[in-house]
């Protein structure tokens, strides 16, 4: 188990070292054309061919890369920030506040936020630049995920808001920086990475599904998603299965996030 943990943790610090290394690792650019080498198969100067519009795949690749294996941990980053602000309201004992944030917790797990994605993608304009849509595509993955975290992270405030220890604590005379510091942190700090972990493949797949129906990040600039819309094409994969690339990382990536996701936890 430990060999098995250890080769997941070697290949995703590969994939995020190509990540954050891509533009000095592409031999082209993301977005030039060779117009002399249309859908070509692998060869020496592109490893994993050209695509219908002539540009190399495995520079495509690696930006596609950077983008969603980094933007990724940022919007699930997003959604514990606002996750611990739910959590730090949960223990307050005013049903005013308490019985209109739990509703619109809530509405919020079973709103179907495929609609919030195509209003999104409605009202932006044709110019709108690519950066623009990654950053509201993330941002908003970000903030459509929120609940999830934050209702794990409320039950857990509750749990410590009404422990005798925490009642103790109060009574000794201790500073409340010093309680939240060495009690009650390492307690949410346990439950915010245990959620992080679980985030990162879901959001990594969430934009890869937006991707795949032209919701996520726009073109030119490569993502996972964008670039996994070619199988819907399957004489393109028969004349070149390096079309494949992309959902051959997906899978590696998830699956080494799943095997160090199970891997037994230290309890300090």
């Amino acid at each position: 188990m430990k060999a098995l943990t250890r080769v997941a943790q070697l290949v995703l610090a590969l994939v995020l070292l190509c990540a954050l290394t891509a533009p000095w690792l592409a031999p082209k650019r993301y977005d030039e054309p060779f117009r002399e080498s249309i859908s070509t198969t692998p060869s020496r100067e592109f490893p994993l061919g050209t695509d219908e519009l002539g540009r190399d795949r495995f520079s495509r690749l690696l930006y596609a890369t950077a983008i969603s294996a980094v933007l990724a941990p940022a919007a699930a980053l997003t959604s514990i920030c606002l996750g611990l602000l739910l959590a730090t309201l949960a223990p307050l004992r005013s049903q005013l506040l308490r019985f209109p944030l739990s509703i619109f917790t809530t509405l919020t797990l079973s709103i179907p936020w495929i609609f919030p994605f195509i209003l999104l993608r409605a009202v932006l304009p044709l110019n709108t630049s690519p950066a623009t849509s990654i950053l509201l595509t993330f941002a908003l993955i970000g903030v459509a995920g929120w609940a999830y975290p934050g209702r794990v992270l409320a039950g857990t405030m509750r749990d410590i808001a009404d422990s005798d220890w925490l009642l103790l604590a109060r009574a000794s005379g201790i500073p409340a920086v010093r309680i939240f510091t060495r009690q009650i942190w390492p307690h949410l700090r346990a439950v915010c990475l245990a959620q992080f972990r679980t985030l990162i493949p879901a959001y990594i797949l969430s934009e890869a599904s937006l991707g795949l129906l032209g919701l996520g990040v726009a073109e030119p600039l490569p993502s996972w998603g964008n670039m996994l819309m070619e199988l819907q094409y399957p004489s393109r994969i028969q004349a070149n299965p390096a079309i494949l690339a992309p959902l051959g990382l997906l899978i590696a990536v998830m699956v080494c996030l799943e095997i160090l996701g199970n891997r037994p936890q230290r309890i300090s």
